[in-house]
Parts: C-alpha cells; sequence; structure tokens
C-alpha cells in the first residue's frame, strides 16, 4: 500500500466518524414503563430530551411509584440507544470493509 492510498484511507475514516456522528445525533429512541404511563425520550448522546407523565401518577401518595417509572422507563431509553447505536457503528464499518466489532472512534 502507497502513502496515497494510506491518506484516502484516513480520509474516508474521518468522513465515516462525521457522518456516524450525524446520524447519532438524529436518533431518538423512547423508553417506557408502567404500561406506558411514563415516557422517556433520549437522543442520540444519551441526552434525556423528553418525559411525559400520565396525569393519573400525579398524585403525592404516587410519588415513590412514579420515581421507580422514571428510572425504569430511562434504563429502556437506555438500552434501546445502545442497541441503535450499535447498528448504525456496524454499518458505517461495513461500508469501510472493517471486521465486525472493530473499535470506532466518535
Amino acid at each position: 500500500m502507497n502513502l496515497g492510498d494510506l491518506f484516502k484511507q484516513a480520509r474516508d475514516l474521518q468522513a465515516k466518524t462525521q457522518e456516524l456522528q450525524n446520524v447519532l445525533a438524529a436518533i431518538e429512541v423512547d423508553g417506557v414503563s408502567g404500561a406506558g404511563l411514563v415516557r422517556v425520550t433520549m437522543n442520540g448522546k444519551g441526552e434525556l430530551r423528553r418525559l411525559l407523565l400520565d396525569p393519573s401518577l400525579l398524585k403525592p401518595d404516587e410519588r415513590q411509584t412514579v420515581e421507580d417509572l422514571v428510572v425504569a422507563a430511562h434504563s429502556d431509553a437506555k438500552a434501546k440507544l445502545e442497541r441503535r447505536v450499535a447498528d448504525e457503528m456496524r454499518k458505517i464499518a461495513g461500508s469501510l470493509g472493517l471486521p465486525p466489532g472493530i473499535g470506532f472512534p466518535l
């Protein structure tokens, strides 16, 4: 492999990395718990974007239940996000001809 090919591969990897970052920034996943009573939305960076609570939960004596449901919904969203990110990374790595499971810089 000559130096020109190596630089081309480096530029391709940089472009694919930027593409992956753009794809991840656009991802939004919802996590739910309590049969839909609590819903959280996270973006591809893992930031909590929205929290929706069913009005029936907004009672003082339901505080502990609401807290538990919010944590469960967040965990659900995080697991979904991790799967989506892994899928996107596999797609990009595959398009570069990289073997499965190889690390990809973010």
